[in-house]
């Protein structure tokens, strides 16, 4: 197949949004293959935010980044994306290019614990007002669930509001495929 896949994809864009020496957030930690991604491209003089509200995600993300030796990039949030503005010091604001949340559930972990459209969009606008220009927000949609669903729902319509002016928007989807496939909901700052 030569048309990317979701997740491909979803690197892609990240790729073209970070050079060494970035800042960039993981905004739903998971079990740390973004922000592993996110450290190897920030390099070493550069800095990975990630956020996560449950702690076998901070664990499991933390073994990763052990493993391959790019802890020390990154600080781990036991935290709600919502307080991306609150936890990372003002002096960085301006200097984030790319930001990625994987929505949904834990792989692995409790499918009853999922990301909420509020919670979301209120991240989205916060990391808005502080990344810098042309700074690019990649949203992995999963909705394969009811919660799912409700989100997906929620942040279609959020993200459809957004004056042209602000950010452009971009949203990548197969859309002849079974069983609700992710999709990608890209924002580039303007």
């Amino acid at each position: 197949m030569k048309l990317e896949r979701i997740l491909p994809f979803a690197r892609t864009i990240l790729q073209k949004a970070i050079s060494e020496g970035n800042v960039a957030v993981d905004a739903t930690m998971g079990n740390g293959h973004d922000t592993h991604f996110l450290a190897e491209l920030v390099g070493e003089s550069g800095h990975v935010f990630a956020y996560d509200i449950q702690q076998e995600a901070i664990t499991n993300t933390t073994i990763r980044l052990q493993e391959h030796h790019v802890l020390e990039r990154t600080t781990l949030l036991h935290e709600s994306h919502a307080k991306v503005a609150e936890t990372i010091p003002a002096h960085l604001h301006g200097n984030i290019t790319a930001a990625i949340f994987n929505l949904g559930y834990l792989p692995g972990g409790d499918k009853h614990i999922t990301t909420a459209a509020n919670s979301t969009i209120e991240a989205i606008e916060k990391l808005l007002e502080i990344m810098a220009f042309e700074g690019i927000i990649v949203l992995v949609i999963y909705h394969g669930h009811p919660e799912g669903q409700v989100e997906r729902d929620e942040l279609l319509h959020y993200v459809q509001a957004i004056p042209q002016e602000k950010a452009h928007i971009l949203q990548y989807q197969f859309i002849n495929q079974v069983n609700n496939p992710p999709f990608i909901v890209a924002i580039e700052k303007r």
